[in-house]
């Protein structure tokens, strides 16, 4: 999938959560953690963190998207 699409994505989910209770970003993550693969998570992880242009509360949810440790050994 492409990034400016990654991005565009988690934009109108920062758009939605931003009138919620519920802190943005966290709540952006959450999204992304339920539906998003890990490849989509990381190819938005990657360009965020790259200097892509991106919506304040997509930059601050980065910090709460869950990557599987990759260290791991795979079975």
């Amino acid at each position: 999938m492409a990034t400016d699409k990654l991005i565009r994505m988690a934009t109108q989910m920062a758009d939605f959560f931003r009138s919620q209770p519920e802190p943005a970003p966290k709540a952006v993550a959450e999204h992304i953690n339920q539906y998003w693969n890990y490849p989509m998570r990381r190819s938005l992880i990657e360009q965020i963190k790259a200097g892509a242009e991106a919506d304040p509360i997509v930059r601050d949810s980065i910090a709460f998207i869950k990557l599987p440790d990759e260290a791991a050994p795979q079975a």
